[in-house]
């Protein structure tokens, strides 16, 4: 039988994600209309892409992504690192409730830097063989 024309295009297997706080239970608030934008793009972050609402955390986070959905006159966003190898961590979601501009309010930023210590540090862990 002949091997078939995709075999030699297999993609590599997506990178696993890691769900941090209360991250995935707040994305299952969510609508079902934003927990498909957002699980989209997490899926394209696993397979080393970036989804059209993915864009880079603005603020002295480097390294971290934001990806923003408008639904129903309200604004979500989930917040990941791709950044530590190998694994995609993801770190809030969260529906942004301040009508002062655009800027990510200071206690989710807050969170979302104790969420990122606490991954680097499971990070560390993993790579070093313990947990």
């Amino acid at each position: 039988m002949p091997e078939s024309a995709y075999s030699s295009m297999a993609l590599p297997p997506p990178k696993p994600l890691t769900w941090v706080g209360s991250a995935r239970a707040d994305l299952k608030a969510c609508p079902p209309e934003v927990q498909d934008v957002m699980g989209f793009a997490l899926y394209q972050a696993q397979r080393g892409g970036t989804h059209p609402a993915a864009k880079r955390l603005k603020g002295n986070l480097v390294g971290l992504i934001e990806v923003v959905d408008d639904f129903d006159g309200n604004t979500y966003r989930a917040v990941y690192t791709a950044k530590l190898a190998g694994r995609i961590y993801i770190l809030h979601v969260f529906q942004k409730k301040s009508t002062r501009g655009i800027a990510t309010p200071k206690h989710e930023l807050d969170l979302i830097k104790a969420r990122l210590r606490w991954a680097q540090v499971h990070h560390a862990h993993l790579t070093s063989g313990s947990e």
